[in-house]
C-alpha cells in the first residue's frame, strides 16, 4: 500500500516529468518493482521534496552529476527533459553540459551534448504540426 512518501514522490515526479515515473515503473515492473518504489519514495518523496532548493536547481545538479558519471544516458535524458520542464532553457542545458568538460572531461560533456540533442529533437518532433 503506498504511503505518504510514495504519494509525495509520485506528485513531485509528475511535476518535473509527467511521464517519467510511468516509464520507470513500467521498466521495472517485471524485474524489480520494489526498486521503482524506492526511487519514487527516496529520490522524489524524500530528497526532491525537501525545502532549500527549487526543482530547477536540483535539476542543474542532477544533469551535472549524471553527465559526470557518464554511465546513465537514459536517466540523463529524463533529467534534461525535467530540467526543461523546471524552467531551464536549452541554452542553459547546453552550458551546463559544456561546463562538465572542465570537471568531468570532454568525452562526458560530448556524450551529454549528444543526449541533449536527442531530447531537443524529440521535443521538436512531438510539437511539430502534422505533415500534409
Amino acid at each position: 500500500m503506498p504511503d505518504d512518501r510514495y504519494e509525495r514522490g509520485w506528485e513531485k515526479l509528475k511535476e518535473i516529468d509527467p511521464h517519467g515515473g510511468e516509464v520507470v515503473v513500467a521498466s521495472l515492473k517485471d524485474i524489480a518493482p520494489d526498486m521503482a518504489r524506492y526511487v519514487i519514495e527516496f529520490a522524489f518523496g524524500d530528497v526532491y521534496s525537501r525545502p532549500g532548493l527549487h526543482v530547477r536547481s536540483r535539476e542543474i545538479a542532477t544533469i551535472s552529476a549524471l553527465t559526470a558519471l557518464g554511465t546513465a544516458q537514459p536517466q540523463l535524458k529524463m533529467h534534461i527533459r525535467a530540467g526543461l520542464n523546471a524552467g531551464l532553457s536549452r541554452e542553459e542545458v547546453v552550458e551546463i553540459l559544456m561546463q562538465m568538460a572542465v570537471y568531468a572531461g570532454f568525452p562526458a560533456a560530448l556524450n551529454g551534448l549528444a543526449a541533449a540533442a536527442e531530447v531537443f529533437a524529440a521535443a521538436d518532433a512531438s510539437s511539430a504540426p502534422p505533415q500534409a
